[in-house]
């Protein structure tokens, strides 16, 4: 393709714990409530980390229900639900031969795939050995499933592939998906990602880590950017986004929900968990070289804000030396205090919280910001929701493995 398109967003899914739709999501986010409570998915006894962001198990099996779905693996579902409510929204189910729909990518990033496929299957062998195993072991729990079975489930017939890179699988697979869609080579993507690991055994792991917060008070566990913050506290869901050309959007007469303009990627190089500011800087700066914006374009930065003491001191860092000056004016704010760290799919959850920033024309607080930290030399929103014209953002996603990710994504505008 001689000309490279505009992409944007029309339709989107949403399942986290905060709700299974976008109205539930921006009720909680405005009214600063958290969705962050006591663990109760494990015996929270076993672990030193004891508060958790989970689906309610009830919604979960209600939407399960409402779509025909047979309770499978807990990632793998919230894939498919989320890829289904965005697929409708876009106007693109059902699909059949001919459809607008059919020859739709899929592209869906995860952190751990599985989890609770993998988890029944080890305590199956544990249990019994090989003959304790399904026949059906292996498709259950193969990473690429979570693309798969979505890309079945709706007859789907572009490329389908599973991204893993951490903490910023989704945020990938929502930047490549763009550069498909920019350069041609996908008439559409339906991209996200999704994530649950409130299993045993991945529990544990992380809890051994020692990344998460131990604080007494569930709600105020997770303090992004707070000079008292101890870690990030885990949470779970799935989102979803369908990216097409602007020129196929209004062909289709679909309703944009925004534009995406660029997308930058890293790797640091350094170490496996430890973040890198020259490796964060070199991933925003590539994302605004590729919306062809400078910093003053940006009204605000939705941060991958994690609430650990080296990740929001480096990202703060990174911040300061893309923005200069512009520091200064651009907020800074981080949802995981609202739901947790949704790992693989943190990416695109936030994203959809960003874009309904966007939509509302605020900023949401950034909860449990008591103090400060002075060595994060940017501006946090603050405390209480914002109101500001608000029309482009940055979202970074930075993962374990040294992955860094940002994306740039603007309130569509006829132009």
């Amino acid at each position: 393709m001689d000309q490279p398109q505009r992409v944007v967003v029309t339709g989107i899914g949403l399942l986290s714990p905060l709700g299974a739709d976008e109205a539930s999501l921006r009720e909680r986010l405005f009214a600063g409530r958290s969705a962050i409570g006591p663990l109760r998915s494990l015996d929270a006894s076993a672990y030193r980390s004891r508060h958790a962001a989970e689906v309610d198990p009830a919604l979960l099996a209600a939407a399960l229900t409402e779509a025909k779905l047979r309770p499978g693996d807990r990632t793998t579902d919230m894939a498919m639900l989320t890829a289904g409510a965005a697929l409708a929204q876009a106007g693109l189910l059902p699909t059949a031969p001919g459809s607008d729909g059919k020859d739709t990518a899929v592209l869906f990033g995860t952190g751990s795939g599985p989890s609770h496929a993998l988890q029944e299957s080890w305590d199956a062998w544990v249990a019994n050995g090989g003959r304790g195993l399904r026949p059906t072991t292996v498709p259950r729990c193969m990473l690429n499933v979570v693309s798969s079975a979505v890309s079945i489930r709706f007859g789907l017939e572009g490329s389908n592939y599973t991204l893993v890179s951490a903490c910023s699988s989704s945020t990938i697979a929502i930047g490549a998906a763009y550069r498909m869609v920019r350069h041609g080579y996908a008439r559409r993507v339906l991209c996200g990602g999704s994530e649950s690991m409130f299993t045993p055994a991945l529990y544990a792991s992380w809890d051994c880590l020692g990344v998460m917060s131990r604080a007494a008070e569930a709600e105020r566990a997770c303090r992004p950017f707070d000079l008292d913050r101890d870690g990030f506290v885990l949470g779970e869901g799935a989102g979803a986004l369908v990216l097409e050309s602007l020129d196929e959007a209004r062909r289709r007469g679909a309703t944009i929900r925004a534009e995406v303009l660029g997308f930058g990627e890293s790797s640091d190089g350094t170490h496996i968990t430890r973040p890198s500011v020259d490796g964060q800087a070199a991933a925003m700066r590539s994302a605004l070289q590729s919306a062809g914006l400078g910093p003053a374009a940006i009204d605000f930065v939705s941060a991958h804000g994690t609430a650990t003491k080296a990740n929001d001191a480096c990202e703060a860092e990174a911040i300061r030396r893309v923005f200069a000056a512009e520091a200064d004016r651009v907020p800074v704010l981080s949802t995981k205090s609202y739901f947790g760290h949704l790992l693989g799919a943190a990416g695109v959850v936030e994203t959809i919280a960003a874009i309904a920033c966007l939509d509302a024309g605020r900023l949401h607080a950034n909860l449990n910001l008591d103090r400060p930290d002075p060595a994060c030399e940017i501006r946090t929103a603050g405390v209480s929701a914002l109101a500001v014209p608000l029309r482009t953002f940055m979202k970074n996603s930075f993962g374990f493995g040294g992955s860094n990710s940002t994306l740039i994504v603007r309130k569509y505008e006829e132009r």
